[in-house]
């Protein structure tokens, strides 16, 4: 049992963080406080502590602080071990990815792209998007509107003549020169403008050089600027633009809590242009107010993600946390809980986006609740929610990958899916594959590392689940369940035979049985996840091992090769000549791997 008092006589009365352990010296819980003694002194003291919180308190074993500057600062330190440590008892925004933005490169002909990643100086950048999704709709209408080109520089710098892209006019071609320097800079800069928000005044400059054409009777030129206007002109009228103030950077971020569900819906406007939302639904929230949740979105959120100069929320927000996360973005910040005009507009459609995005889980939750009871009923057992899937992909035996899924609190988990790449096997041989993963697996799971899930889920029959049988056997995993999802003889969804291992029994589900859907939809995600690993891997061999097949080319000259064109692709779309020019390279050696290549 744990003595808090000898801790307690030692905390000073001074701003800082405390962190919570367990017997196995897991961090339970992180907190900030003005006052350290007093705060901690809190949680042994008080008699109406909330039963998470009183649960929590009953797993300490030991207690750890440190002392801050200021509140702010104590802020700014909770939030950072929050987002390295993510302790079981602290509110969560799980958002591990970073955000895209569209790219326009520093390139002399400057390249259209998606981006994700650390910000370079020499391009320049517009965003953060929400999602994939929103940029490469914008990267659409440009193609369509400024028709500027997306291809990498060692394609652009190899081509003889236009791609397809110039053919279908979402491509000016400025490859092979079929449009002049200053006609792709002011595209660039059109671009540019209409992604900065300015609209209105590139309309009106399309609409004078328009005018200016057909007076010089340039009726040709004339057309491709009114095309332009009326497809920018059918842009505004899909997408909200601000109308007063086409500058403005913002988010709006609005918290909803409807039966006992809490979700933030965070809008991203940047140059007065609403590039879309995005939902969150964080962890250990159950008995946090609207404001609490709010604040610990702010701080979490933008400890990853740059913040602009403006954020509205529907929340009154706590000063310190404007000061650390002033802190955390490295300029000002203003927060602002009560806007007037379109601000209030913005606010109140994100506060109905953020309800809706509740009913519609609360919703799909139904649904994977039914799924998961008609599952454990199907097959016999109790208490299911946590499944893993496994399968396996090669080609031939090249480049064999193996798979595991994880469905996990009614949704499939991304964050927890592994690829297992798989060697010193012979090729082909499917069985010796899944034991190397499934030891690799639940050697660990087994050792207490990890969680274990209710039933595992194999893609294959008898044989490739008699193996899993083994291997969890030796692994002392005795109870846990197998079931082998077995194609039908005409490999058609719903005709899957279900294998029960350890029951020695086999069943069919109707086809529109519940629990068959579940099942398929992770056996579907394990397949396709082992495949997208596969390729990624054989494309690396095959990158390499192409080239290695050439005489005369060995480490250095093949990573030349590959820096200078970007790429096999690149340096398949080279002349000999191009290829002659890198280092080391001489005109015989490069004739040779221009015909290896082709």
């Amino acid at each position: 049992m744990f003595d808090p008092k000898p801790v307690l006589a030692t905390l000073p009365n001074l701003p800082g963080v405390y962190r919570m352990l367990d017997a196995d010296a897991q961090v339970l819980y992180v907190g900030k406080a003005v006052d350290l003694k007093r705060r901690v002194s809190q949680y042994f003291q008080k008699s109406d502590l909330s039963p998470r919180i009183r649960l929590m308190v009953r797993q300490i074993a030991s207690i750890e602080t440190t002392v801050a500057r200021s509140e702010a600062e104590a802020l700014v330190l909770e939030n950072n071990l929050i987002k390295s440590l993510t302790p079981k008892y602290n509110i969560l925004f799980r958002d591990d990815k970073s955000y895209p933005y569209l790219m326009l490169s520093g390139h002399a002909y400057p390249q259209l792209a998606y981006y994700r990643g650390a910000l370079d100086r020499q391009h320049q950048y517009f965003g953060p998007y929400p999602n994939g999704l929103a940029v490469r709709e914008a990267i659409h209408v440009l193609q369509r509107v400024f028709k500027l080109r997306t291809c990498e520089d060692a394609v652009f710098a190899n081509r003889s003549r236009p791609c397809l892209l110039y053919q279908i006019k979402r491509c000016t071609a400025p490859c092979v020169g079929r449009i002049s320097d200053d006609d792709y800079r002011a595209d660039v800069r059109r671009a540019s403008d209409f992604l900065s928000g300015r609209q209105s005044e590139l309309i009106d400059e399309l609409t004078a050089d328009m005018v200016a054409a057909s007076a010089e009777l340039a009726f040709e030129k004339a057309a491709e600027l009114r095309d332009q206007i009326q497809a920018l002109a059918r842009v505004q009228e899909r997408q909200y633009v601000s109308s007063n103030s086409s500058e403005i950077d913002c988010d709006v971020a609005a918290c909803v809590v409807w039966q006992g569900m809490p979700c933030v819906n965070l809008v991203m406007i940047r140059g007065g242009r609403h590039l879309g939302d995005k939902r969150f639904f964080p962890d250990n929230a159950d008995e946090m107010d609207e404001r609490g949740i709010v604040e610990a979105f702010l701080l979490q959120h933008y400890g990853r993600q740059p913040a602009p100069g403006v954020i509205y929320v529907n929340q009154p927000v706590d000063g310190v946390v404007t000061e650390a996360l002033a802190s955390l973005a490295g300029h000002r910040v203003a927060i602002v809980s009560n806007p007037n005009g379109e601000r209030r507009v913005w606010l109140d459609m994100a506060e109905k986006n953020a309800r809706l995005s509740i009913e519609q889980r609360l919703s799909g939750q139904a649904t994977q609740e039914a799924r998961l009871a008609a599952l454990g009923e199907a097959l016999g057992y109790e208490n299911v929610e946590r499944l893993e899937c496994f399968d396996i992909s090669h080609t031939m035996g090249e480049a064999t990958v193996a798979s595991c899924v994880v469905y996990d609190k009614g949704a499939m988990q991304p964050g927890e899916y592994r690829h297992f790449n798989i060697s010193g096997i012979t090729p082909g041989d499917d069985y010796a594959a899944m034991r190397d993963a499934l030891n690799r697996r639940y050697a660990r799971l087994a050792a207490g590392e990890g969680k274990l899930p209710d039933v595992l889920l194999i893609d294959g029959g008898k044989g490739q689940v008699g193996v899993a049988l083994e291997v969890l056997n030796e692994l002392g995993l005795n109870d846990l369940p197998i079931v082998g999802v077995a194609k039908g003889e005409a490999r058609k969804p719903g005709l899957e035979t279900l294998i029960l291992v350890r029951e020695q029994k086999a069943i069919q589900l109707p086809k529109d049985h519940p629990a068959l859907h579940l099942i398929q939809t992770v056996r579907d995600e394990a397949h396709r996840f082992a495949i997208t690993g596969h390729r990624a891997r054989r494309a690396k061999a095959r990158t390499v091992s192409s080239l290695e097949q050439i005489a005369g080319v060995g480490p250095k000259r093949r990573q030349r090769l590959l820096t200078r064109f970007g790429g096999l692709k690149g340096l398949a779309a080279a002349s000999v000549d191009d290829i002659a020019q890198v280092e080391g390279i001489n005109r015989v050696l490069a004739e040779k791997i221009h015909a290896a290549l082709h």
